[in-house]
């Protein structure tokens, strides 16, 4: 009889203790609720190589980006190393960890532009999305007019409109990949026949072979290429190099130009080692904190 109370009074004590444990349970669980967990550095910059990819500068960031661009004539000059030169001094800022503002300038052809970043969505490594979405927009202008343009040659014609979507997601630790629809607007016509608007799908992917070093490439296909010039579609293959704050990264390249909408539109070397039509780029990307808390 005692061994029956005995054993009656350890299961009501088990119930009780059961029952304040599940209370609080869900009272931690009010507390702290579901983080989402998010992908870390679908790609270490802010460009795969020669285009825009996926990331965007945090909050208080600032980026000063370098972009260089080396070439050779068919006929060789005296010129150390290459015949030509092209320069482009960009800096970029984050607004909030999603948006991005910046700006640049190039030496060569003379164009000056502005951009946004805002990323749309983040990939997650739970339940949530299996992608990330950025959105890009920018808007050059051409200081030098073309020489053998055929339209009114006024500030209008010389802007160039820009809009991306930047689809990527990282399969693992290694590899990335990111698929970028292009709409470009030029003002410019180099003759009456040209369109004015294009479409180009890009494809650009990143593998890891290092704890610093990845390999990268791009190909961006125009749709509905400039008729008046035979145009090729741009692509580059290189390598990424990172060091703490700053992103060296070193590619071949068919693209002379180095502002967005201009040498998905306007590249007119094919991707060979003939005829100085292979081009070698070097990118220098410094970050600096500017919102870093003193300890």
């Amino acid at each position: 009889m005692n061994n029956n109370k005995l054993l009656l009074l350890f299961f009501l004590l088990l119930g009780c203790f059961g029952s304040r444990g599940q209370d609080l349970l869900k009272t931690l669980e009010q507390e702290q609720p579901d983080t989402p967990l998010y992908t870390l550095a679908t790609f270490k910059a802010t460009r795969i190589a020669i285009g825009q990819s996926v990331e965007t500068r945090k909050k208080g960031v600032l980026e000063w980006h370098l972009m260089n661009r080396f070439w050779n004539t068919p006929v060789p000059s005296q010129s150390f190393l290459a015949d030509r030169l092209s320069v482009r001094f960009a800096l970029a800022y984050g607004i909030s960890d999603r948006l991005t503002l910046g700006g640049g300038g190039t030496t060569w052809d003379g164009i000056f532009d502005g951009f946004l970043k805002y990323r749309l969505v983040r990939q997650r490594t739970d339940k949530g999305s299996p992608i990330g979405i950025t959105v890009f927009h920018s808007t050059a202008y051409r200081s030098d007019a073309y020489p053998d343009i055929i339209a009114r040659d006024n500030f209008k014609n010389r802007l160039t409109f820009t809009s991306q979507l930047l689809i990527a997601r990282k399969f693992g630790r290694n590899f990335s990949l990111q698929f970028t629809p292009t709409f470009v607007h030029r003002g410019s016509l180099l003759f009456p026949d040209d369109p004015r608007n294009h479409f180009a799908l890009g494809l650009g992917g990143r593998y890891k072979v290092g704890n610093h070093v990845a390999i990268v490439s791009e190909f961006h296909y125009v749709t509905n290429p400039i008729e008046s010039r035979t145009t090729y579609d741009a692509f580059a293959i290189g390598v990424n190099w990172e060091l703490s704050d700053v992103m060296l990264q070193f590619h071949l390249t068919n693209a002379r130009n180095l502002e967005t909408g201009t040498f998905i539109t306007q590249t007119f070397n094919n991707f060979n080692f003939n005829d100085g039509k292979l081009h070698f780029g070097f990118n220098f990307t410094y970050v600096l904190h500017l919102n870093k808390k003193r300890r």
